[in-house]
């Protein structure tokens, strides 16, 4: 059962010798739609799911207080150790909250599709308005609608499509109006960035129908001192279900784990020959 307030799910396994991998999720908040990444990202990492409450109400400062707080306890059991921090779509704006605050805690960040831009986008504040007011039938009915913006179906088993749909229904209507009013105020700057100096893989969907995440990312590596792009050129938003899709074999295949032999927590900002 979930806590009444953020808390850390471990998928499968502890893995305490192993850097710690922290995923935020995208709007739904469940920390189960990392599903289809956990056994591969458990060959390396210690990973941890960060899950949010249906009925959470937290504004960023405080989310991102929370997860700080979450981190350094598990960094109490093992203080050695290394941080990689990934977040997605919400989970993206979360992330960079978090990191802004305690930059310290963290030695690599991915960032997937993450919701950067939509206070630029007028529609969003509307869309909360609107997502509010909608009765509960039509309100359920609407998340069945979206699933098309939100991934490419064909590429997304059918086992995977129906825990995402799950996913999105488990958020009452009044949360998902708050989290999109989160998104639409979400706001970092460009010196903000340029004072982050640990690696960044940015992740984005060439075929994304709900966010200009390219755009987005574009703009981030502009400003940040050390990230690299990757476009995933056939995929939609909800990347990480697809079929096709492994994260840890991404971050292998553009040099974004820590060079072999090196102590654990003690990442530095070399990459990998």
């Amino acid at each position: 059962m979930l806590e009444s307030s953020p808390c850390f799910l471990t998928p499968r396994l502890l893995q305490p010798n192993y850097p710690l991998f922290i995923f935020l999720p995208g709007m739904d908040g469940t920390g189960q739609l990392l599903r289809t990444q956990t056994e591969g990202l458990e060959a390396c990492f210690d990973v941890r799911c960060l899950a949010i409450p249906p009925t959470d109400l937290t504004p960023w400062e405080g989310l991102s207080e929370q997860v700080v707080t979450l981190v350094e306890q598990e960094l109490k059991k093992a203080p050695d150790r290394g941080v990689y921090l990934c977040g997605e779509s919400f989970g993206g704006c979360l992330a960079m909250k978090v990191v802004l605050r305690s930059p310290e805690l963290f030695q690599r960040v991915i960032l997937i599709n993450p919701a950067l831009s939509l206070k630029h986008h007028p529609w969003m504040k509307l869309g909360a308005q609107i997502t509010g007011m909608l009765p509960d039938p039509l309100y359920r009915m609407s998340t069945v609608g979206l699933l098309p913006w939100l991934s490419r179906l064909e590429r997304i088993s059918r086992e995977d499509r129906q825990a995402l749909l799950q996913a999105m229904k488990t958020v009452p209507k009044s949360t998902s109006a708050w989290r999109m009013s989160l998104l639409s105020q979400f706001e970092v700057s460009e010196a903000e960035l340029q004072q982050l100096t640990q690696p960044f893989l940015l992740l984005g969907s060439q075929r994304d129908s709900l966010l200009p995440s390219l755009t987005e990312l574009k703009w981030l590596m502009e400003n940040l001192q050390n990230s690299r792009l990757v476009v995933l050129p056939y995929s939609g938003h909800a990347c990480l279900l697809e079929a096709d899709m492994n994260l840890l074999d991404l971050m292998k295949e553009h040099n974004f784990l820590a060079a072999k032999g090196l102590p654990q927590g003690n990442l530095n900002q070399s990459w990998i020959t």
